[in-house]
């Protein structure tokens, strides 16, 4: 055991949250369930947790590749997976999206966004959402994003890279209601971007259909550089200060 694991310290990495940051998210981290009352294994520290989940995501390398000074990577693991299982990583996201548009000046939920895709190779290891996209000529997988006019990341789904930008978005927005916590973050959204692959009445019955009667959700698709629809419509203003 090196001198600095004795002393309770490690270096710091450049993936490590910052003192605000952490300030902002202990608070909506779960307490642990063993303590000196209850009994049980002492709990790991949370902070050390997230850093080494940001390291991952920074670096890219694997759970059992985490340097040794961070907690054993089963336990990060296990923490990472629980919390996406109980809808934590929503919540966190959801909380730091409000946070953020109020300081920008703007409401809590978005009155517009921004929906597309990315297609994206994995490994050979393959995986149940695998696929081949004919059209950028990848094998592996597919995610949908939502965005607020800010780049804000509202929701996401992943699937296989077969599946087409219509089915994609359906996907999506079917989960984004499923979701209590982002049917009400997206409840306000009035106008949607894409692009031409997502043309055709078919999606747009289908989006009326899935979202009627709630919220007031006007799913808007507009082409490229083509503004005219926001303007004929009145949500020009929504889009600039919603």
């Amino acid at each position: 055991m090196s001198t600095q694991q004795k002393n309770g310290k490690r270096t710091k990495y450049p993936s490590d949250i910052s003192k605000n940051g952490w300030k902002n998210l202990k608070k909506l981290l779960p307490v642990a369930k063993s303590n000196e009352i209850t009994g049980g294994r002492p709990p790991v520290e949370l902070k050390e947790v997230v850093n080494a989940i940001f390291y991952v995501v920074k670096t890219g390398c694997s759970w059992r590749s985490l340097p040794h000074d961070f907690p054993n990577w089963s336990t990060v693991f296990g923490y990472y997976n629980l919390w996406g299982q109980i809808g934590l990583w929503e919540e966190i996201n959801t909380f730091f999206i409000k946070k953020l548009r109020k300081k920008a000046g703007r409401k809590k939920r978005p009155s517009a966004g921004s929906l597309d895709s990315q297609s994206v190779k994995t490994t050979s290891c393959g995986g149940e959402e695998r696929g081949f996209d004919g059209g950028k000529l990848v094998k592996g997988r597919k995610r949908f994003i939502l965005t607020d006019t800010q780049g804000l990341l509202l929701a996401v789904w992943v699937c296989a890279a077969g599946l087409s930008e219509k089915a994609g978005a359906m996907g999506l927005l079917s989960y984004i209601k499923s979701r209590k916590r982002l049917k009400k973050l997206c409840g306000r959204l009035r106008l949607v971007w894409v692009d031409g692959g997502y043309r055709g009445d078919e999606l747009m019955d289908w989006v009326s259909r899935l979202w009627g009667g709630y919220g007031g959700w006007f799913f808007a698709r507009t082409i490229r550089k083509d503004l005219s629809c926001c303007r004929s419509a009145g949500l020009w203003k929504e889009l600039l200060h919603g």
